[in-house]
């Protein structure tokens, strides 16, 4: 895959948004670069679980994605279907964690 240049944003609980750069191979691990920055971030309130939007704008070529927290979570705790996934989903993990 290429890495490619995003934008991540979300709505803390205080409904205040939050947006930053990151570089990712994927779809997910762009998610989860954002979603540890906001946590680890003081002027970031509480990021929400479950219905909590994370929006992800591909830059190029331009795409926008929307991705429910509570999907991401699952997708991460479900079984791997293939080798590559099982990497991928280390990978991020490891990435929460920082």
């Amino acid at each position: 895959m290429a890495l490619r240049t995003c934008r991540v944003s979300c709505c803390d609980l205080q409904g205040v948004e939050h947006e930053i750069e990151v570089t990712a191979d994927t779809l997910y691990e762009a998610v989860a670069q954002g979603l540890r920055v906001f946590r680890a971030n003081e002027w970031v309130n509480e990021i929400g679980h479950g219905r909590t939007i994370i929006n992800v704008k591909v830059r190029q070529p331009e795409v926008e994605h929307k991705v429910q927290v509570g999907d991401f979570e699952n997708w991460l705790t479900a079984y791997p279907r293939s080798p590559a996934e099982m990497s991928l989903k280390n990978r991020i993990r490891e990435l929460l964690k920082k």
